[in-house]
């Protein structure tokens, strides 16, 4: 079954989940390079990490500017991540608009559960409602904090 593709357009910038419009090497220089949370991710790791998730491109005219990713099951539960937007568009109200773009998406309704992990954005993430861990004694985690820097020729 084909995804729906899901649009909105403000003034030069766009938000979409059409696959066919994201510039995968951006996304990745900007993972592996520039980001806390995933340096040294491998492209294939990130083209598979894509394939497997509801994907939300941020556009100014045609060129890629931010990303995010749901990985859900459609129906009780997401994880948001891989959030961002290129620091030469933040100040914008950009990171604001594709949370709720992503929030009201169709197929992304009547979830017990959103989760996400962020070691600097928390104002942001509160202001559309996510909180610190309700019941922190009932999670848990496998954390393998370098797991993208293991083995260096998976990350070409």
């Amino acid at each position: 079954m084909k995804d729906r593709i899901f649009e909105e357009i403000r003034d030069n910038f766009q938000i979409s989940t059409d696959r066919s419009k994201l510039d995968i090497s951006s996304i990745h220089n900007y993972l592996s390079n520039v980001s806390y949370w995933a340096n040294g991710i491998s492209l294939e790791t990130v083209k598979r990490s894509i394939e497997n998730s509801v994907c939300f491109g941020l556009y100014e005219n045609e060129k890629q500017i931010g990303f995010a990713r749901v990985v859900t099951d459609k129906a009780t539960f997401a994880y948001l991540g891989d959030v961002f937007v290129l620091e030469a568009y933040r100040g914008k109200g950009l990171s604001k608009w594709v949370m709720e773009f992503m929030l009201k998406h169709p197929e992304l309704q009547g979830f017990r559960r959103w989760i996400l992990l962020t070691r600097d954005a928390q104002e942001l993430y509160s202001k559309f409602g996510f909180i610190k861990f309700h019941a922190p004694d009932r999670c848990m985690e496998l954390w393998f904090p370098d797991v993208y820097q293991k083995d260096d020729s998976q990350n070409k």
